[in-house]
Order: C-alpha cells, then sequence, then structure tokens
C-alpha cells in the first residue's frame, strides 16, 4: 500500500503481534457488525455490546474464536458471502462456541489425547526394550492414531454443537437460517472445485462434521422453524453491500476493483468501491467525484462525508478536510475512528488555532476506543505541541503498548512515570503500562 492509504479505510490498520492477522478498523464496518450481531448475541443471553467482532485482513474464508468473547473474521469470508444472512449464519455459528466454552474446554480433548500418546510411548519402549523393536514401533504408532482419532472426534462434537446452538439463535432472533444453508453450500461446492473425496481416511482427520451432513442436518433444522421464509431485511443487506464494497476497494487492485464496479454502476457500493480504487491511484478528482455523487444522494451520509474528508486530507487539503469530518463525526456521535481522522486534519493544518479542537476530538476517542494506537500517536503530537513533555510520553506509551511494541512502551511509560504527578490518574496509569510492558516481556522471555 503507498502512503495515500495511510488513513484510509482503517487508519486503520491496527498493529498486531507478529503471529496474528492484521486487523482491519473502518467505522461503518463496525457499526454494521454491531448492528448486525445484535439480534442474534440477545438470543444467546449476552448483552448486545458483550461480544467483539473484529475483522482481519485475510483472504481466506473463515471465521473463528480465540479467547474472551470475541468473534474473528475473514476478510475473505465477506468477499464470498452474497448477503447479510450469509454472515450473520456463521456469526451464529462463532457465538455458539462461546457460548459452550470450547476455546476454555480445548484442553478437554487434547489431556485425553496426550495420556494416550504417552501411554503407548512407555508400552512402546517396554515392547522395544524386551527385544522387539518392530512391535515397540508398531504399539507407538497405534498409539498416536489413537490419540489423534481422540482429538479430531472431540473436536468435530464441538462443531456439532456450534451448528445445533446456530440454529437457536437465529431461531430465536427471528432470522431465517437460508442464510447459513446457502453458506455451507457454498462451502460444498468448493470442496467439489477442488477434488475433495468421501472416503474413511477424510471423515478421520477431519476437525470438523462432514460438510454434507451438516448441511443436511442445518436444512432440516431451520426449515421447520417459522422464520424460515421471512425476507432479509433490506435495510441490513443494503449495509453489507456498501461494506463488501468498501473492503473490495481496499483491498484489491485498482483495475480489478474497477472491473467489479464498473462506471455503468451508479448504487452507492460502486461509488464507495471506485473512490477508493482512484484513492489508491492518487486519482484525486476521480475520487472526490464519487464521493460527491454518494453525498448527492444523501448529504448526510456520515460514511461518504468521512471519506471525503480523507481523501481530501490525503490530497494535502487539511483545511477543506475539516468541515466533512466535523459533520461526519456529529453525525455518528463521535464515533472514534472518524474523530481520529478530525484531530489528524486538524493538526494537519499546522494552526495552533486548531489544536485545542484537535486535543477535545482525540481525548473523546482514547477515552471511547483506547485500541486505537494512531488516535494515541496524534493526541501525543497535540500534547509536545503544547509543551506538555509527560503527557506527549504517556501517550507514546499508549501508542506503543497498542502497536505491541513492548521495550519501547516501558521506557515510555517510566519517563512519562518519572515526569507527571505522583499519585495523578497520569501518573497511575504510566505505572499501569509499565507493569503490562514488563510482564508482557517476562512472558514472552519464558516462552522461548
Amino acid at each position: 500500500m503507498g502512503h495515500a492509504l495511510a488513513v484510509s479505510f482503517a487508519l486503520l490498520i491496527a498493529p498486531v503481534p507478529a503471529s496474528a492477522q492484521s486487523v482491519l478498523r473502518d467505522a461503518e464496518t463496525e457499526a454494521f457488525f454491531q448492528d448486525m450481531a445484535a439480534p442474534i448475541v440477545a438470543a444467546a443471553g449476552f448483552n448486545p455490546h458483550a461480544i467483539d467482532l473484529v475483522l482481519l485482513n485475510d483472504p481466506s474464508i473463515n471465521a473463528f474464536v480465540a479467547g474472551g468473547q470475541a468473534v474473528y473474521i475473514h476478510s475473505g469470508l465477506i468477499s464470498a458471502a452474497d448477503n447479510a444472512q450469509e454472515v450473520q449464519g456463521v456469526f451464529a455459528h462463532e457465538l455458539g462456541h462461546i457460548t459452550g466454552g470450547h476455546v476454555i474446554r480445548g484442553d478437554e480433548g487434547g489431556k485425553p489425547a496426550t495420556g494416550i500418546t504417552l501411554l503407548s510411548l512407555l508400552l512402546g519402549a517396554a515392547a522395544a526394550a524386551a527385544g522387539s523393536g518392530d512391535a515397540g514401533i508398531g504399539i507407538m504408532m497405534a498409539g498416536q492414531q489413537a490419540a489423534l482419532g481422540k482429538y479430531l472426534a472431540f473436536s468435530r462434537a464441538q462443531e456439532s454443537s456450534a451448528d445445533a446452538a446456530s440454529v437457536s439463535f437465529l431461531a430465536k432472533a427471528g432470522i431465517s437460517g437460508k442464510g447459513s444453508v446457502d453458506f455451507f453450500k457454498k462451502l460444498q461446492n468448493m470442496e467439489f472445485r477442488y477434488g475433495f473425496k468421501r472416503d474413511a481416511d477424510a471423515e478421520f482427520y477431519s476437525t470438523h462434521p462432514m460438510t454434507a451432513d451438516r448441511l443436511t442436518t442445518l436444512q432440516d433444522s431451520f426449515s421447520q422453524d417459522p422464520a424460515w421464509n421471512r425476507p432479509p431485511d433490506p435495510a441490513l443487506q443494503a449495509r453489507f453491500l456498501r461494506v463488501k464494497a468498501k473492503l473490495v476497494g481496499y483491498l484489491s487492485e485498482p483495475a480489478a476493483t474497477l472491473a467489479a464496479y464498473p462506471d455503468w454502476m451508479q448504487d452507492a457500493p460502486a461509488h464507495l468501491a471506485r473512490a477508493y480504487a482512484f484513492h489508491k491511484e492518487a486519482l484525486m478528482d476521480k475520487a472526490l467525484a464519487e464521493t460527491d455523487a454518494l453525498l448527492k444522494m444523501d448529504s448526510d451520509d456520515p460514511y461518504a462525508l468521512e471519506l471525503k474528508g480523507q481523501v481530501l486530507l490525503e490530497s494535502g487539503r487539511p483545511k477543506d478536510a475539516i468541515e466533512p469530518l466535523r459533520r461526519a463525526t456529529e453525525l455518528t456521535r463521535n464515533t472514534p475512528l472518524i474523530a481520529t481522522t478530525l484531530g489528524h486534519a486538524l493538526i494537519a493544518t499546522e494552526d495552533k488555532a486548531n489544536f485545542a479542537e484537535a486535543e477535545r476530538v482525540l481525548k473523546t476517542a482514547v477515552a471511547r476506543d483506547s485500541d486505537n494506537p494512531f488516535a494515541w500517536y496524534q493526541l501525543g503530537v497535540v500534547y509536545e505541541a503544547q509543551g506538555d513533555i509527560p503527557r506527549a510520553r504517556l501517550a507514546s506509551a499508549e501508542q506503543q503498548l497498542g502497536e505491541f511494541r513492548l521495550p519501547e512502551a516501558l521506557r515510555s511509560a517510566e519517563a512519562a512515570e518519572g515526569a507527571l504527578p505522583k499519585g495523578s490518574p497520569d501518573w497511575l496509569r504510566a505505572q499501569d503500562i509499565a507493569m503490562s510492558a514488563r510482564a508482557m516481556i517476562e512472558r514472552m522471555k519464558k516462552s522461548r
């Protein structure tokens, strides 16, 4: 990606540990995820804001849970889905893993398998010591196979449990399961395309039940639900198509985006996709023409205003970017990601008269979303310009911790702690960051 995209779709690539995929953040996408998931989360008995949905930059068609109450969705899954109901079906399944405690209970499958493995190794070693080397090897290999079978059977049981939970959640939420069934049909078609053959080995080595079996079970269950023939929510579907178009525009090569969304397409998703494509090509006039076309459809479209502000800012016109970004921030009630871009534009004017507003909007942004390294960086810039070096160092520590730059975060936090008033909230926060960074550094050392 070129520099011109540094503040586009996601300033908004939030850095994460190297072992993980990069996280894509976008205000419109996150709002869509929240509203799409809310009725399913409520049906599962959670507070609507209790479950986080995180979009990962990964082209594979996948979603997973990994501790806590967060569902991770790959960008490839959004690209493969045709409608919001398909994504809801996948989300309901992953929520089934959370309610079933499957991440926490992972050891329940691993421990028996480990026990079988260790026993086979001991028996094999005893046979070898007694002079029967071939028998010893055979015992060990059989034990390994039995252990693997035990673990895979446990994994398949968890997947079946999550499927059953998804049926219950969607039914309670009054959402048709057709999207879930359609998505499994897509997966089945992919298996056919890649030459998958169902045989004894395929069934034994699979971590999931066979797709054909899952599809039959789900279709039988969903078709009995009163919501089966309920039409999809047209407003939610329109939002999904916008999110999908933005993702294509942001991740794909411009030529591919323009082929998928040619000029004759004049709906909102097409304008969004082309705006990103032109933005990536540094064709700012064309990008602005697309955002203006969106605003002609709806002058209060906050995400079109946000995108127009981003394009203007990246064009070296921060003063012109302020008004659309300020309006977008107001319309979304200070959504942190958009407020961060407004703060950036205010700072980029290099007009000290704008710094007070920048400080205000950035402080509001980090108060509502502390996991936003770029917002912390911008806030540090404001503090440094004001000569408030201790708080600038504290902001740097927050940024570096969010980016998993632990040694730097520790140094910045210690510098801030030494200069801030002892016992103040900022001093206590500097202490917290320093302790967190030290603990994580130590854990990493021990794991090597």
